[in-house]
């Protein structure tokens, strides 16, 4: 019996040559892309716009995802590898309707003026639970923006009044050295452990305004022990590697959140430096309290990661080592 013979079917999506063109990129660098994603579908420029010839089921997915590039283009969206491999898998896994409100969605303007966008669904769940809840934790991987996107909800919220400070916390364990042996003051002691809070501030409100800030008291820095005994108003509080706090230190830092305040928790269940046999904080309350009313977990995974393509693998490794333990 002879081999059945597969039909090729053809599809044509009609824009201009120069959009076209646009899509594809220099040197044709974009379609490399998309042809490495849809192996079995050709794909062309004529009169008509964009021509497809493949099997009529690859042909239909290869068809969703340039129709999604081509309405990112026509808002103004910059179309390159990592953002055609993120519309495919959001297609995949069925968020065909949250590609475009990714670029729509501003979270926030840095003071260079850069709008600030989520870049996963998952990012965009992040962001819109924090905007809606007194509190929110973020657990996930690194890379996936959990503090980034906190500070700037965070900078956005001080600019346009609904707090009045913003502070800064985070367990001071990784390095293994006690806070008063380290030199310095109080903000030069846990320098190392928020250099990422730091980072991301001065670039939402500039470094000037950002040290300004600072030394009025409107941005506080302080190690997780620092507060106890505190109740905060009007704060938008970020408490950042929450993996490493215990149950006890969860609890008293989660019942210091006063009238006005909003709160991000944020960690990696899956890089805790706490004593073995220590169950994590982060881990315990995010469990406990995932279904009270005015709380938001978001658990972003490895779809959500937006450094290198690499780390989003590496993060895959890990997890499967540590099934396999």
């Amino acid at each position: 019996m002879g081999r059945r013979e597969i039909l090729k079917h053809t599809n044509i999506i009609k824009t201009t040559k120069e959009v076209a063109q646009v899509l594809f990129g220099s040197l044709d660098e974009n379609l490399s892309v998309i042809e490495a994603l849809n192996d079995s579908v050709g794909f062309t420029i004529n009169e008509e716009g964009i021509v497809l010839v493949g099997e009529i089921d690859e042909c239909k997915v290869a068809t969703k995802l340039i129709e999604k590039l081509l309405e990112l283009i026509a808002v103004g969206e910059v179309i390159n590898r990592a953002k055609i491999r993120q519309v495919f898998d959001m297609l995949n896994s069925g968020q065909a309707s949250e590609v475009l409100p990714l670029s729509t969605q501003a979270v926030a303007i840095t003071a260079r003026g850069k709008t600030i966008k989520a870049k996963t669904a998952g990012q965009m769940h992040y962001v819109n639970a924090i905007n809606n809840n007194a509190l929110t934790f973020g657990v996930g991987p690194a890379g996936t923006g959990k503090t980034f996107l906190a500070v700037a909800v965070a900078s956005s919220m001080y600019k346009r009044k609904l707090v009045e400070k913003i502070i800064l916390t985070r367990p001071a364990i990784e390095a293994g050295e006690k806070l008063g042996f380290l030199p310095g003051d109080m903000a030069q002691k846990v320098d190392p452990y928020l250099r990422p809070l730091f980072d991301a501030l001065g670039e939402m409100l500039g470094i000037e305004n950002y040290q300004r800030l600072i030394e009025k008291g409107v941005i506080e820095i302080a190690p997780l022990a620092y507060m106890r005994g505190r109740t905060l108003n009007r704060a938008f509080i970020i408490l950042d590697e929450a993996q490493n706090t215990t149950t006890m230190q969860m609890k008293m830092f989660l019942t210091r959140m006063g009238e006005g305040s909003r709160v991000v928790v944020n960690g990696d269940i899956s890089q805790v430096d706490l004593p073995m046999g220590v169950l994590s904080g982060l881990k315990h309350a995010s469990d406990l309290l995932k279904n009270v009313e005015g709380i938001a977990v978001c658990n972003l995974t490895k779809r959500d990661v937006v450094r290198h393509e690499l780390v989003a693998r590496i993060v895959d490794e890990y997890e499967k080592l540590t099934h396999n333990i």
